[in-house]
């Protein structure tokens, strides 16, 4: 696991170069589910491969911007389904973006994931593991090195709120659980980047992320194996939880690596409040 966090390590101070001195604009390609890919998402994917490419503890990567996994080592132990350049579109107006990684066994299922590990690229440089040893925040240094800050908890309630999707969409229960926390003094803090978002949350000590399903995109937009799965192990080994507004996220089956949800992250009393609000439907 090390070699790969290494690895890691390596790409993520690659692909800082890449935002803070390359173009940013969009390419002709597409991604697997029809995005038009920006030159950044295609580069940091390259980096990331080639990082990757050098473990054989690898067996086979996942990238959301390729339709299908890519095997490595067919004596690997670890499968990673990764989201490169998390909102890469807020790169050209200098906003915080990220990358994810899911480190799984077997197949590309929330209850096989063994580590995850997402990085922020912004004003600092920091790298999240969470393993079996907990949450640990990394950041890099003068030296090109990443440097162990903290560990990291959430507390059993927060007073952040990050609601994405458009409102238009949002079903009606949805709105009335959105309001219902400001109505309880939860203070806005939504960027349109998962990474930075979920970041803030988990800093802060507390929070609601929240990606619902909506008119538009009833399966939720968010995809499990590179976003929805990694984060959940995340929250959950800092003390926190996440659901698709009835079950448990690491519970939920995935049958195509690009299958998507709705997903809510939090702690524990906001994602309490989430169940209640949806178990009324």
């Amino acid at each position: 696991m090390l070699e790969i966090y290494d690895a890691i390590q390596r790409s993520a101070i690659r692909i800082q170069d890449l935002i803070a001195y390359e173009e940013s604009g969009y390419s002709q390609n597409q991604n697997a589910t029809g995005d038009t890919q920006l030159e950044l998402d295609i580069r940091s994917d390259k980096i990331i491969e080639e990082e990757f490419s050098q473990i054989t503890s690898i067996k086979e990567l996942a990238s959301e911007e390729k339709e299908l996994p890519h095997s490595l080592y067919e004596n690997g132990k670890y499968l990673i389904g990764y989201d490169p350049l998390d909102g890469s579109s807020l790169a050209d107006v200098n906003l915080s973006v990220g990358s994810i990684f899911g480190i799984y066994e077997n197949d590309y299922n929330g209850k096989n994931l063994k580590a995850s590990v997402y990085v922020v690229y912004g004003p600092r440089v920091e790298m999240v593991t969470a393993d079996e040893n907990g949450v640990r925040m990394y950041r890099l240094g003068k030296d090109e090195k990443f440097h162990f800050i903290k560990e990291l908890t959430l507390s059993d309630k927060g007073k952040l709120n990050s609601p994405g999707g458009t409102q238009k969409n949002w079903s009606t229960r949805h709105k009335e659980l959105i309001e219902g926390f400001f109505q309880d003094g939860y203070r806005l803090r939504y960027s349109g980047g998962m990474v930075p978002d979920l970041h803030q949350i988990l800093i802060k000590g507390g929070g609601i992320f929240s990606y619902p399903a909506t008119t538009d995109v009833p399966k939720g937009k968010l995809r499990k194996v590179f976003e929805v799965f990694p984060f959940a192990f995340v929250y959950e080994k800092a003390g926190g939880d996440a659901t698709d507004g009835t079950d448990r996220v690491l519970d939920l089956e995935c049958e195509h690596i690009h299958d998507t949800t709705p997903c809510f992250f939090g702690s524990k009393e906001e994602i309490k409040k989430v169940r209640n609000s949806y178990a009324n439907d």
